[in-house]
């Protein structure tokens, strides 16, 4: 190897290798240039991953008064905010309509996510349902973020006609339980080991900002990585009035960045997918689809706006990406 080499020009030629970086070296990356380590994870995604850009779309399938504790939440039981809505499981009608919509726009991917610890077997049969008229009238594929459900419960969502399986770590092993005290991480691993042996795919990452070191966020994305995550969701937070986390600050743009980067180093064939809290960053996320990026969750959060699928296809085209699925 060059010896005249960067640490950063070092640790790309490795990636590309296809041999794995370690945690210090991840934590070493975090101190170099930013703008050398922007465009070598750029080259990177490149070379490995090509110019497909994985976006997909998330509604809100059940709303409301969560059980849960988490920090960052609207939907939380345990604060007050300004998310008073509650409803519960959306009709068959009202997902494949919506189905319908995001596949006229350009979307590849339809996510149907649920407050609460996790759905019961009946709220698990009647949106089974949904997932079946779904893949019936549609070509889109259908995510689904369903809480904690067990192995069985996954092969019926499966069978349904779901293909992968959201549930995010939030942070590291060590900082979770200042996020979270309702479930542990343990129980969130479980989820995803039980979602890959029903035969579904995985997505799983975290939440940028909640106040947890740079090593967590490796630490997140090294956990990701040997549970065999290939789509990494990068959530900036978002810090909601009457939520714990209600005066953290924003992460800035070249906080974000950094840690983009970084993670593509760490998974280089992953889809690493801007998520909640984009819109904070003033450039919509540009820099990040610089820095290793390739995938987004378009249109609306759960209960924040979000940036619309239209300014996405063309920020997409713009940047020289093609939009198709990936990871599969």
């Amino acid at each position: 190897m060059n010896e005249d080499m960067s640490f950063t020009e070092r640790m790309k030629e490795k990636v590309l290798r296809g041999e794995q970086i370690e945690k210090q070296e991840a934590l070493q990356l975090l101190e170099e240039p930013l703008s050398e380590l922007q465009e070598a994870a750029d080259e990177i995604r490149k070379k490995i991953c090509g110019n497909g850009f994985d976006i997909c779309t998330i509604v809100n399938g059940k709303c409301g008064r969560c059980s849960e504790d988490c920090k960052y939440c609207a939907q939380s039981a345990h604060y007050h905010t300004a998310c008073e809505e509650t409803y519960p499981l959306l009709s068959t009608k009202e997902l494949v309509e919506g189905a319908k919509h995001n596949e006229e726009q350009g979307v590849l991917r339809y996510s149907i996510v649920t407050s609460g610890r996790r759905l019961s077997e009946k709220e698990v049969d009647q949106v089974c349902e949904s997932i079946r008229k779904i893949r019936e009238e549609t070509s889109i594929e259908v995510c689904v973020s369903f809480g904690l459900l067990d192995e069985e419960q996954f092969r019926k969502v499966r069978e349904a006609g779901a293909s992968r399986v959201h549930c995010n770590l939030e942070s590291s092993a060590r900082y979770f339980p200042e996020v979270c005290t309702t479930h542990t991480y343990e129980e969130k691993i479980e989820t995803l080991k039980a979602a890959k042996r029903a035969g579904l795919s995985i997505c799983s990452g975290g939440i940028l900002g909640l106040g947890e070191t740079m090593e967590d966020r490796i630490d997140m994305v090294l956990t990701a990585r040997e549970l065999g995550v290939k789509s990494i969701p990068v959530n900036l937070l978002n810090p909601i009035p009457g939520t714990p986390y209600e005066k953290r600050k924003p992460l800035t743009n070249d906080e974000a960045c950094r840690c983009v980067a970084v993670f593509r180093f760490l998974i280089p064939d992953a889809s690493i997918r801007l998520a909640g809290g984009r819109g904070l960053v003033g450039d919509k996320g540009k820099a990040c689809f610089l820095s290793g990026a390739n995938a987004a969750i378009s249109g609306d959060m759960l209960t924040t706006a979000g940036i619309t699928v239209e300014t996405d296809m063309a920020l997409i085209h713009e940047l020289g990406f093609e939009a198709r699925l990936c990871n599969e």
